[in-house]
This record gives C-alpha cells, structure tokens and sequence, in this order.
C-alpha cells in the first residue's frame, strides 16, 4: 500500500529502479492547451548540476550515466486518461557517484505568452513507484493554490549514507524553467 505523503515528509525508498510519475488536469478556458514539462535536476553535493548533461528535460531526455531517463513529452497533458502524464525512469545503481539528489519538477511551456500559471491546473502529483512491479509506493498530491507561480519543484530523491529516501517539496517559483534552470546551473 502506498504512503501519502505531506509538504517536507521524508520516506525510505529501499530500491534501485524506480519511476516518478507526474500528472495533472489543466482547467479549460485559457484558449491554449496546458504543456507542462517534467524535469529531474541531478546535483551534486553543492546543490548544482555537475554540467549540463545531468538536466533531465524535453531536450534531453537521458543523463550521460544512464541512471535517469524521461519517457517523452506530453505536449496536452490529456494522453494519459487520469494516469502519469510524464514519467522519468531512475536506476540508482548506474548513478554517478558526485550526484546526491534528483530533483523533480514541473514547469509550464510559454506559460508568461500564454497567462497559465499553476493555479490553473488541478489535481496535480508526484508519485514514486517500482520500476519493476509497478507497485506505488509514495504519493504526494499538491494541494497548494500556486496562483502566480509556472514553475513548481514537486519532490526530489537524496542520499543519506547508503540509503536513499524520498522527500516530497511542493514549492513554487516564478519565471518558469529558466528560473530553476539558474538556480542549479
């Protein structure tokens, strides 16, 4: 059975290969359809991305290690009839060894030229699960009214000794991708 997680809750995660599922509904009337991008920043121990290769986004879809790939781009967010709209697959065993944590976020496409922010969009997740079994193990439901924010980190995966644990974050930010594109570059 899977554990609900709140805003900073911390869970073991106990396994290698593991899938992070995103999804969200997009309210209607906006005149655009609601891109959202699920990104996975992969940082070393000074909270940075150790060079570019270890951003995770549409454009590149897979780390140069091949610990951490994403499935593709939902451009919609209506392909996957309630379930992940966009998934990044991790093997933590073939991680490189300068990277302590994968950050997992969502940003919205031209979300300023098309006026979207997060506080349009409903129901959105994050969810880890075995990569193996597809068994759920954590979910953490956003339920946070980000009304001016486009860019939103959802939760990320770190290392503590020779564990790994899960920490759900639910933070927004302004200014989209680029904005935590600076922050960890």
């Amino acid at each position: 059975m899977a554990i609900s997680l709140e805003k900073g809750q911390r869970i073991q995660i106990g396994l290698s290969k593991v899938s992070v599922g995103l999804g969200w509904y997009p309210n209607d009337g906006t005149g655009f359809d609601f891109d959202l991008d699920a990104s996975a920043f992969m940082l070393g121990s000074n909270h940075k991305i150790p060079s570019d290769d270890f951003f995770i986004f549409y454009n590149n879809q897979k780390s140069p290690d091949g610990s951490v790939e994403s499935t593709g781009d939902d451009l919609t967010g209506g392909n996957s009839d309630g379930g992940d709209d966009e998934t990044i697959n991790v093997d933590l065993s073939k991680l490189d060894s300068r990277i302590e944590e994968i950050l997992f976020t969502a940003t919205i496409y031209k979300a300023e030229e098309r006026r979207q922010n997060f506080g349009q969009v409903r129901n959105s997740y994050i969810r880890i699960y075995n990569q193996l079994t597809n068994e759920e193990i954590a979910r953490y439901d956003l339920d946070e009214d980000f009304s001016i924010e486009t860019a939103v980190e959802f939760g990320r995966l770190y290392r503590r000794g020779d564990e790994w644990k899960f920490e759900a974050i639910g933070n927004g930010n302004k200014g989209g991708l680029q904005a935590l594109v600076n922050k960890y570059q």
